[in-house]
């Protein structure tokens, strides 16, 4: 657990000067499962638009997080985003390889962890955006075992 949470910080120190915005969110970790589902809080960063890159299908910002549920399972993130508007509806799908750790929650069968995210957000101003968040996390048959967990979250966006 430790090791997590000096790479967080280190991710912290070295997104900081370069990040457009983060999210900060709040959900349930395997809201499906009634035995093991946990309460988590999530930090993502999403670099500048001048790291970002251009594809037929959008533009892509590359991102890098943390999330600690209340059991102490943790992962910490890297991977890619895009944001997509319509109006004042936005819509941010993205994807993150990442290191979890079971902590004294689900065990998802393998420290190595694929986390596939949709956001449905609305714009509160010009540099911020609420809205909720689903993602699962899963292995890809890495492991022995692949339960993955579908997780909800309430989350806030704020550019920088």
């Amino acid at each position: 657990m430790k090791k997590i949470l000096a790479a967080f910080l280190l991710s912290l120190t070295a997104t900081s000067a370069f990040s457009q915005g983060i999210s900060l969110s709040s959900g349930v970790l395997d809201y499906s499962d009634y035995n093991k589902r946990a309460g988590f809080l999530e930090a993502t960063y999403t670099f500048s638009e001048a790291k970002s890159f251009n594809t037929k299908i959008g533009n892509f910002f590359p991102i890098t997080g943390a999330m600690l549920t209340e059991d102490n399972a943790a992962m910490v993130y890297a991977g890619i985003k895009a944001d997509y508007k319509i109006g004042n509806f936005v819509i941010s799908p993205s994807f993150a390889p990442g290191y979890y750790d079971e902590g004294d929650g689900k065990d998802l069968g393998h420290a190595v962890e694929f986390k596939s995210q949709i956001n449905l957000g609305w714009d509160l101003g010009p540099n911020s955006n609420a809205g909720l968040s689903y993602s699962h996390i899963s292995n890809a048959s890495l492991g022995d075992k692949n339960p993955g967990a579908n997780n909800i979250a309430f989350t806030l966006y704020r550019q920088y």
